[in-house]
């Protein structure tokens, strides 16, 4: 299909070089085309040229999508005026900016940041705690960073409007895709919340709004590079707000590497003019964006420069960058040595400070002796004391018991009275990747220690012990590959025989932090697992609109919001997703379709759709919705529609869709009183699939 794609691509370029041309502009063309090649550039002035009857964009119809989508938008924004769904982890995450104060989150930073900005700018003080949903707002100002959300959803349907225009010239079309997602209770919902789902989308629409107007610019022309560079600044802002921007960079790219291919195959133009549009698109679709995302990441250290809730997820030496914490400006001994009291942190997420306590192993697992633990807290029962072998003194012992939760491991136990024990009492420190007696660095060195009688090593299993005071399982592992859970580094070190220095020789440099943030964020995704009792969405779930999202309430004296798509705008965009499917399968329409632009449509649906088949961690219904773009995007297509003869009907379908959305719009907007079920209620008789929960 590729294959066919491409020598169809191929010989459309050819017919479009060879289309004869109104004398006027033949004569302009090769006006342009002689200035170009004075200045020793070679433009594609074909590709500029507007196809027969395309339409410019109307003036009205845009003044009429941007009313209705700020309209629809921003109507009854402050209610209900109590966190709703995530609101409860975003809101509180702009707050710790304004504030300062470090946290962890699975994603980049730059959609957190833009919230704290907006409510800094909008006078709110970073004091509301957002603990849970339901929690009343009060007299705190959340409404300006609910506004800036909701400002950048409105302009959602303004770019699916000049996306649709370009790709079709149809003003119909255009007005048709806009339409969609202007009516659809769904993208209104999950604009009108602090999330970062609308700032998201607003990245990925922009990234693809600058894309396809670059390809109608005459290269190198000023506009030509406008749209390019604004396609690399929208494509950091969306890897910048979430990693799934990550599907969007690919369609950029694929998009990209065809353009290139045509370029290379035009033999007009020299190897020189190919090197200048393969280096101008590494400038603007690569360099760009990583400064821009690197930039990025230097905003969220610089301001988040407080210790706080986020300290532990993170190594010590990143922990010692942060004002008011322990590690902050402390000085203690540089390596380890005899004689040392440490505490011991393990390297995974929240992996927690190796810790003993007096309490015993219950009844039934393994030795009832004395338990070894990792603790999320700092503790004095964190502190260790490092002996010589000879010294007869040792505090913990490996037996052969099986491991309280983690099969196939050995449980580790604290043993002996007053310092006595026996030769299952050794534990080898080693530094990992180095040699044996390379001496082990505070902060900076990762250790493992390994249980000198059976060659098992220490390992945080990240499992919360079921009667441990809130302690994490430690094992010892007969797995030797070097993870995070069986690695450790020495966090707090004491020796008065030694001489101190300040960790702030030992703090990482910039290039570390960054990385280690991305290993923390990548391990964070992929330990968001679905719990036992815990609903997982589908992703064969979301275009179908299966199921919806409670965002607020649960019973009839609660202020109701429930995420669900407009159920006509949905099933309709699924029906044109078939229809394309069939049109493409027809081979004497094949170029055709492709060459009109809906293939960009179906590739971007696809590449924000398929992959979550692939993913591990818990999903959830909110995660389709810029898929969602693109397949009403497609719908809106003139290609699918006039081509087809139903673009009229499609046109009178709107009032439709209209009357559709005024019937859902509580779901939306929020309701109280009766259930769905009920006599009374707003929505009684529309719950049409047993699976919505309204």
């Amino acid at each position: 299909v590729l294959y066919r794609s491409l020598t169809c691509l191929i010989s459309e370029n050819k017919r479009t070089l060879h289309t004869p041309l109104p004398e006027a502009q033949s004569n302009r063309l090769e006006n342009e085309d002689d200035k170009q090649a004075s200045n020793g550039t070679s433009c594609w002035t074909e590709r500029s040229i507007t196809p027969p009857g395309a339409q410019p964009p109307n003036t009205i119809l845009v003044l009429l999508v941007l009313g209705l989508s700020f309209a629809t938008r921003f109507y009854k924004l402050a209610e209900p005026p109590h966190i709703c769904w995530d609101e409860t982890h975003f809101g509180k995450m702009g707050s710790y900016y304004i504030n300062r104060t470090f946290f962890f989150d699975v994603h980049p930073p730059l959609g957190k940041i833009l919230i704290g900005l907006a409510g800094y700018m909008t006078g709110y003080d970073g004091t509301f705690p957002f603990v849970k949903p339901g929690d009343k707002y009060g007299h705190h100002n959340y409404w300006g960073m609910r506004g800036f959300c909701a400002a950048l959803g409105s302009s959602l349907p303004v770019f699916a409007y000049f996306i649709v225009l370009e790709l079709s010239h149809s003003n119909s079309a255009a007005l048709i895709a806009a339409a969609l997602l202007i009516f659809d209770t769904g993208s209104i919902t999950i604009s009108q919340y602090i999330l970062l789902d609308p700032i998201l989308m607003f990245f990925i629409m922009g990234a693809v709004l600058s894309m396809v107007k670059f390809n109608q610019q005459k290269p190198f022309c000023a506009s030509w590079w406008l749209w390019l560079l604004l396609t690399g600044v929208n494509l950091s802002g969306a890897i910048g707000v979430k990693f799934v921007g990550l599907f969007v960079i690919l369609l950029v790219g694929l998009n990209t590497a065809g353009d290139l291919w045509a370029l290379l195959g035009d033999l007009q133009l020299s190897l020189v003019d190919v090197a200048k549009h393969l280096l101008a698109r590494v400038t603007g679709l690569i360099l760009l964006p990583l400064l821009l995302y690197v930039t990025v990441f230097a905003v969220h250290f610089a301001v988040l420069n407080k210790s706080g809730p986020g300290d532990g997820f993170f190594s010590s030496a990143f922990q010692s960058r942060l004002i008011g914490n322990n590690l902050h400006n402390a000085s203690m001994p540089k390596y380890l040595a005899y004689g040392s009291t440490i505490t011991v942190k393990n390297l995974r997420i929240a992996g927690g400070y190796l810790h003993s306590h007096w309490h015993l192993y219950p009844e039934g697992v393994g030795a009832k002796q004395q338990q070894v633990t990792a603790y999320l807290h700092k503790d004095y029962n964190n502190l260790w004391l490092v002996h010589k072998p000879d010294d007869g003194q040792g505090e913990t012992k490996g037996f052969l018991d099986e491991a309280p939760m983690t099969r196939k491991h050995f449980q580790v136990t604290g043993y002996g009275i007053n310092g006595s024990g026996d030769s299952n009492d050794l534990w080898r420190l080693e530094v990992c990747g180095g040699r044996r007696g390379d001496p082990v660095k505070v902060l900076r060195s990762k250790v493992r220690l390994l249980h000198v009688a059976t060659g098992c090593v220490l390992y945080s299993s990240g499992k919360t012990l079921p009667k441990g005071w809130e302690q994490v399982e430690v094992t010892c592992s007969p797995y030797l590959k070097e993870t995070p859970n069986s690695q450790w580094n020495i966090e707090d070190h004491i020796n008065p025989k030694l001489p101190n220095i300040s960790l702030s020789v030992l703090k990482p440099h910039f290039l570390e932090i960054l990385l280690e943030s991305h290993i923390v964020m990548i391990r964070g995704n992929s330990g968001l697992k679905p719990k036992d009792s815990e609903i997982n969405s589908r992703p064969w779930h979301w275009p179908i609109n299966y199921q919806g999202l409670r965002f607020s309430g649960v019973n009839e004296t609660e202020y109701r919001v429930y995420l669900l798509g407009n159920p006509v705008t949905w099933w309709l965009n699924l029906a044109c997703l078939g229809l394309y499917a069939v049109m493409v399968a027809v081979a004497s329409i094949h170029c055709w379709v492709l060459m009109r632009g809906g293939g960009q449509l179906v590739l971007g649906w696809l590449l924000h759709y398929a992959p979550f088949y692939t993913m591990g961690r818990i999903l959830y219904y909110h995660h389709y919705f810029p898929a969602m773009l693109f397949s009403s995007m497609l719908t809106g297509r003139s290609d699918l529609v006039t081509s087809w003869g139903i673009c009229s009907y499609l046109s009178a379908f709107l009032p439709v869709r209209y009357l559709i959305f005024y019937i859902f719009h509580p779901l939306s907007y929020g309701m109280r009183g009766p259930l769905a079920h009920e006599p009374g209620s707003a929505m009684a008789g529309l719950k049409w699939m047993d699976s919505w929960e309204f």
